[in-house]
């Protein structure tokens, strides 16, 4: 499938969701960019109150080291240094959606929390073409399994949305439909860039 929709995929650390997504649409032919909204990024650590925390300008490559150096084993068995293979494959690092400035269609958040820095972000931009962008927010619980399920959620909205003839018109719609028959509730708002 090849289409138009300029796509930005958005968790917390640009890490297991958003990556996982970016992955799943980038191979199915869609303009795809990802992103996280952390001041950190954060992946679990050997404990839930010792996570390790790392600045968006740590690649992946060098997390996937340090992790390596730190514990291959703990590492290895929780999937954390398989996940930092797959996100090294497709780009060199996390990047903040903040400090982006390119221009989507259509950019899906992970959690409410994401959704609403998302949404707050925008509103505080200069306002110059009056472009709209759709914000949607999947809830996706930060695990493997979860990050792979919601990859396909949103992939399948992604195809319905790209078989539209108007997305402003039919969103809504599409939106609704899919709700009714995942059971999944969507958040969904417009911006303007």
């Amino acid at each position: 499938m090849q289409n138009d929709l300029r796509l930005a995929v958005v968790c917390s650390s640009n890490q297991n969701r958003s990556m996982e997504a970016h992955s799943c649409l980038s191979k199915k032919g869609f303009k795809v960019r990802s992103f996280g909204t952390g001041s950190q990024v954060k992946l679990p650590g050997p404990s839930p109150d010792k996570p390790n925390v790392y600045d968006f300008n740590t690649t992946y490559d060098e997390m996937y080291k340090d992790l390596l150096r730190r514990d291959r084993e703990l590492y290895t068995q929780n999937g954390i240094l398989h996940m930092l293979d797959r996100n090294r494959r497709i780009k060199q690092r996390p990047e903040r959606y903040q400090n982006n400035r390119d221009r989507f269609d259509v950019i899906f958040t992970c959690e409410e929390r994401v959704f609403d820095q998302v949404v707050e972000d925008m509103e505080k931009r200069l306002k110059e073409e009056n472009q709209s962008v759709h914000i949607i927010n999947i809830e996706i619980q930060d695990n493997h399994e979860d990050a792979t399920l919601g990859a396909f959620i949103i992939l399948d909205i992604c195809s319905l949305l790209a078989a539209c003839d108007d997305i402003d018109n039919d969103i809504d719609d599409i939106l609704q439909e899919f709700e009714g028959r995942s059971h999944r509730p969507i958040l969904h708002t417009v911006v303007f860039y």
